[in-house]
């Protein structure tokens, strides 16, 4: 089984950056499909950005043109780049990992998770 375990995330005002790492440990990373999901208060968790085992990457359209994913199978790291952040973007933010070649969509089809981190977007 793969550990996940979040980290980067914070408190940025509209308009600023942030990058959240997933770092894996047990198994390496290169053996799942990637994906990050976010969950804001009150609401379901929702996808957010997918990345496959060959670096095919897909995006929901609020994210696209701003969100950014990556993985780095020699780190057994995945990345999420956040610039021009808005605070609707305000959650939650787990990564997921998926026996597979890519992620699910619909969070319970993702059978691995880490524990999450907190964004926070001010006005």
């Amino acid at each position: 089984q793969v550990q996940l375990e979040e980290s980067g995330g914070g408190l940025v005002q509209a308009g600023g950056s942030l990058r959240l790492s997933c770092a894996a440990s047990g198994r390496t990373l290169g053996s799942y499909g990637l994906g990050w999901f976010r969950q804001a208060p009150g609401k379901e968790r929702e996808f957010v950005a997918g990345i496959s085992r060959s670096g095919i990457s897909t995006y929901i359209d609020s994210v696209k043109g701003r969100f950014a994913i990556s993985r780095d199978n020699a780190k057994n790291t995945m990345y999420l780049q956040m610039n021009s952040l808005k605070p609707k973007d305000t959650a939650v933010y787990y990564c997921a990992a998926r026996d597979g070649w890519s992620i699910s969509r619909a969070p319970v089809e993702n059978r691995y998770w880490g524990q999450g981190t907190q964004v926070t977007v001010s006005s």
